[in-house]
C-alpha cells in the first residue's frame, strides 16, 4: 500500500475532458514504494508542485494537499506534464530510499545458470556484474557512493535501478519486475 506519491502534474482546474460543472482539481502522482501510478483529487486551494512528495495513505488528518485517492492509471493516462516528470519523480524516489536499492545490489543472485539479477538492469552488463559481485565478497556496499568507489566500471549506480523501475512502468508486460508491482 501506498503511503506518500511524488507530484507528477497538477490539475487545479480539473481535466478537460469532463463538463466545467463537475470538474475537481486533479493531480496525478507516482507512489513511492511501488511504483504505482495515480490519479488523486486535490484539495481546493493546496498548494501543489511538481515533485512534491505528498502523503495519500489512509489516515485523512494526515492527507494536506490530496482530499482522495480517485484511482489507479496506466502509464498511458499520463498528461504530457505527466510523462515528462516521471523520470525525475523515479530518480528523487530511488535516491530517498537509498539503502533499499543498496540491499538489492549487496544481495541480488542468480536467476538461472546463465543469468544473473543484476543483469536485469539496463545498461549493466556481464564484466559490470561480475565487478560488483568480486567486490561484495569484500564486504557490502554501504551506499551509492560507496559502490561507485569500489566499482569504478559502474557510474551512477542509482540511475541504472530507475532506468529499470521506468521499463517497469512503461512496459506492462515484461517477463520479471524487479520494483514494481503489479
Amino acid at each position: 500500500m501506498e503511503e506518500y506519491a511524488y507530484v507528477l502534474d497538477y490539475l487545479p482546474q480539473g481535466a478537460a475532458k469532463v463538463g466545467y460543472d463537475r470538474r475537481e482539481p486533479l493531480c496525478y502522482a507516482l507512489g513511492d514504494s511501488e511504483f504505482k501510478l495515480f490519479e488523486l483529487v486535490a484539495k481546493r486551494g493546496a498548494t501543489i508542485n511538481f515533485g512534491d512528495r505528498i502523503y495519500i495513505g489512509k489516515d485523512a488528518s494526515k492527507r494536506t494537499a490530496v482530499d482522495h485517492v480517485k484511482r489507479r492509471i496506466p502509464v498511458e493516462e499520463l498528461t504530457s506534464t505527466g510523462s515528462s516528470e516521471l523520470e525525475y519523480a523515479v530518480e528523487a524516489a530511488v535516491k530517498a530510499q537509498d539503502a533499499r536499492f543498496i540491499r538489492f545490489y549487496n544481495e541480488a543472485g542468480p536467476v538461472s545458470l546463465r543469468k544473473h539479477l543484476l543483469e536485469e538492469l539496463p545498461g549493466l552488463g556481464k564484466k559490470s556484474m561480475e565487478a560488483i559481485l568480486e567486490e561484495r565478497k569484500k564486504g557490502p556496499f554501504k551506499d551509492f557512493a560507496d559502490m561507485e568507489a569500489r566499482v569504478p566500471s559502474v557510474k551512477n549506480p542509482d540511475k541504472l535501478i530507475a532506468a529499470r523501475i521506468l521499463l517497469e512502468i512503461n512496459d506492462p508486460n515484461r517477463k520479471r519486475y524487479l520494483f514494481t508491482n503489479r
